[in-house]
């Protein structure tokens, strides 16, 4: 990177996936791998990057039919959340085209086997799997939760947009094996917990966003309360005070609770 060249940052999308549990509201979550190029060795929500094929599929009626008023940047993070479960842990929010029901798990076993290890091989694309199956995404099941864009003084970059969906109840969410080596549906409180006692890492963004899903106990509850906020993009900014204790900012109209939050780490 050249001195004084700040990167632009790359759109990506996450799905927090959400069931409801004998122990209240339940978020599905991956560990990537240590040698992943992001968040190596993080427990985090399955997501990535949005890939060019992803504005394609935005606008093509025949794959999208419930975009509605989206603008095409922002339906094509609608179609990179959906493509990034399917790959990351092989849920699928999609359906038969006239039908109104997901893909049912009978079904989705099939379109695994036939698709998912080509697919991860970048050997098919996940148009060709859509069309294949003829198949329509369910992009409007999801609620937008959040945005995140990694700080300037970062040399790699990403605007990251969250969103909440209920799992299918019965389609099985699994880790991929490839980027992600480990796999946990948990309360966000206890994730949270587990985090300070050593057991998982989690990354500034992603504790910030347990906390803020995590003031519902039921996953309706959460999905709206989303519907009925806005969402505030947050590029936080680091802090110290006057004995040197380091902070993290964020803008208080994000809506999580607070402005200035003690920053991780040693």
């Amino acid at each position: 990177m050249e001195p004084n060249t700040i990167p632009t940052p790359r759109p990506a999308a996450t799905v927090m996936l959400l069931r409801d549990g004998d122990e209240g509201m339940e978020v599905f979550m991956v560990v990537r791998h240590q040698q992943s190029d992001v968040h190596a060795g993080a427990l985090v929500f399955p997501g990535g990057r949005v890939d060019p094929e992803d504005y394609d599929l935005a606008v093509d009626p025949a794959v999208f039919p419930a975009r509605g008023e989206l603008d095409a940047r922002m339906a094509a993070l609608r179609v990179a959340a959906v493509r990034e479960t399917f790959e990351e842990c092989g849920v699928l929010l999609a359906r038969a085209r006239g039908e109104q029901a997901l893909v049912s798990a009978a079904r989705l076993r099939d379109i695994e086997a036939a698709h998912r290890a080509p697919m991860m091989r970048g050997e098919r694309s996940f148009g060709a799997i859509l069309a294949a199956e003829d198949l329509v995404l369910a992009a409007e099941s999801m609620v937008y939760f959040a945005n995140w864009i990694t700080p300037e003084r970062s040399t790699k970059r990403f605007d990251t947009h969250f969103f909440l969906a209920s799992a299918p109840p019965d389609q099985v969410a699994l880790h991929d094996g490839y980027e992600a080596v480990d796999s946990v549906w948990i309360t966000p409180g206890t994730a949270l917990d587990r985090a300070a006692a050593g057991t998982y890492e989690l990354r500034f963004p992603t504790r910030m966003n347990l906390q803020k899903v995590g003031r519902q106990r039921v996953s309706a509850a959460a999905m709206g309360a989303a519907r009925a906020s806005g969402v505030v993009s947050v590029m936080s900014k680091p802090e110290r005070d006057a004995e040197g204790k380091r902070y993290i900012r964020i803008p208080l109209e994000a809506g999580y609770g607070g402005e200035l939050f003690e920053a991780p780490g040693p």
